[in-house]
């Protein structure tokens, strides 16, 4: 699962029927430098079904993928991504593994 945000809508003139209910959105996967505000380089866009309403500017989980159709059980779409969830809040540690002390180590 990445974090993307979304750029826009994909409108399209005729869809496969199983896509009643959602709309495609074009969206910018995040990488952490991102997402932390370091840089602004964005990835290569890409096309995400999204049935939960996600806006301009929204940050996402998104499955791709198998698991990305996942969600639908028996019922067959042909999508490679999927918006998952709709972010609110992201909480971010800029050091995830605390650095070890002398201590630390010799007690291993």
């Amino acid at each position: 699962m990445r974090i993307a945000q979304v750029v826009g809508t994909v409108t399209l003139n005729r869809a496969h029927p199983s896509f009643r209910g959602g709309q495609f959105r074009l969206v910018a996967p995040q990488s952490l430098s991102d997402l932390t505000g370091a840089t602004n380089e964005g990835l290569a866009e890409i096309v995400v079904y999204d049935e939960l309403g996600a806006g301009p500017e929204t940050l996402i989980a998104m499955s791709e993928g198998r698991e990305a159709a996942q969600p639908f059980g028996k019922d067959v779409k042909p999508v490679d991504a999927y918006d998952a969830a709709i972010l609110d809040h992201l909480h971010l540690e800029t050091d995830p593994l605390p650095s070890r002390t002398e201590s630390d180590r010799k007690k291993q």
